[in-house]
């Protein structure tokens, strides 16, 4: 049994549903001890959170991940119990195995015989680890983020374990992610009988016209790394429930998922003037929870790029697809964020697995990195 596939076994077998870290970090930590990493446990409510560095020089190298975990669903749909970590037919079957208990444990075994060849490499080592990335992520990765800001700490680089990959591992790297905007927009009409459509505004008719140019409005071009900005309606209620009665109110929910080709500020200002242009009655709340980020192509990409042509013999793809991620939150603190790990296709699914081979090949990959930013200064 290699030591990665050993380690995420040992992470896959703690029931961290989120926002429990189960001891994980306490796992991770024990690694990582007798290699002069000092530590930073950081709990904030719930959440346990972990700042690990090793050396107190530039540039530095983060690894960030998270030890929680979705629900597992209906336990008697998994073909093996899904903290009971099960090797079947050359892969590794359990909640988290590829998101990201997997990546977590390619992480230290990479820094293990990193740090074995180069003692006295150049620059610094650290881990950014949470327990509450697929929950509501507001006292994990964000909190640790703060905290080092407040004393002044940054990142040169930094590689967030999530699964990238689709058909290889290595063969997609996300270099950024799209920020998410949603609204709850109610619009005002006046009730009444169906019949007597003289007394009464029907909010829903009213609200039509907007909508139609909401949905068909260009709000950028998107640019090199990311597409054009989307706006989509997730969710439209309105109505008593009864057949004569027209509603009051038409409450419609909806997101943009925005490159940064666009900024909040202008998104709204834009969608206003929509809904004012067409003279409607409105309530409109914004909820902003994730801001756009992207890392150009340059030393970060460049090193990862190089490392998966090495190991996995193929050329990476940049992307900035999918989801938020914790990404959006480091970028704060780090000029060049990349999202790099195995498969993607299991994740949150039942029966979730990663092949024992991309672990190893993972593993790789971030020791070929720490080699190229630290020892082969770019």
């Amino acid at each position: 049994m290699s030591d990665t596939l050993d380690l995420t076994k040992q992470l896959i077998s703690r029931n961290s549903l989120t926002p429990n870290d189960d001891g994980c970090l306490d796992i991770i930590s024990a690694r990582l001890a007798p290699l002069a990493f000092s530590f930073d446990k950081m709990r904030c409510n719930e959440v346990d959170n972990l700042w690990a560095r090793r050396g107190n020089t530039s540039p530095v190298i983060c690894f960030a991940g998270h030890t929680d975990v979705v629900p597992s669903g209906p336990i008697d749909k998994w073909i093996s119990a899904p903290f009971t970590p099960t090797v079947r037919d050359g892969m590794l079957y359990g909640r988290g195995a590829s998101d990201m208990k997997g990546s977590l444990a390619a992480f230290v075994t990479a820094i293990e015989k990193f740090v074995a060849e180069y003692p006295q490499h150049q620059g610094s080592i650290a881990l950014l680890l949470t327990s509450d990335e697929e929950g509501i992520a507001v006292d994990g990765t964000v909190r640790v983020v703060e905290a080092l800001q407040a004393r002044g700490e940054k990142l040169d680089y930094c590689i967030v374990g999530e699964p990238t990959s689709v058909s290889k591992t290595g063969d997609t790297i996300k270099n950024g992610r799209r920020g998410s905007l949603s609204g709850t927009l109610t619009v005002k009409g006046v009730q009444g009988h169906i019949a007597y459509p003289h007394l009464v505004k029907n909010p829903i008719h009213l609200a039509s016209p907007a909508i139609a140019e909401l949905a068909a409005t260009t709000w950028d071009n998107g640019n090199e790394y990311f597409p054009p900005t989307s706006w989509q309606i997730s969710n439209i209620h309105g109505g008593t429930g009864a057949t004569n009665v027209v509603p009051g109110t038409v409450e419609i929910l909806f997101n943009f998922r925005f490159s940064t080709a666009s900024t909040v500020d202008e998104l709204k200002a834009k969608v206003h003037a929509i809904l004012d242009k067409h003279g409607l009655e409105y309530d409109l709340l914004w909820e902003f929870s994730g801001k756009p980020y992207l890392t150009p192509r340059g030393n970060l990409v460049d090193a990862v790029s190089a490392a998966i042509k090495q190991v996995q013999g193929i050329e990476t793809e940049l992307s900035t697809s999918g989801g938020t991620s914790d990404g959006r939150f480091i970028a704060d603190i780090c000029a060049q964020v990349l999202e790099v790990g195995p498969l993607n296709a299991t994740i949150h699914k039942l029966n979730e697995c990663v092949a024992i081979a991309d672990l190893e090949a993972l593993s790789e990959i971030y020791r070929l990195t720490l080699i190229k930013l630290l020892v082969k200064i770019l």
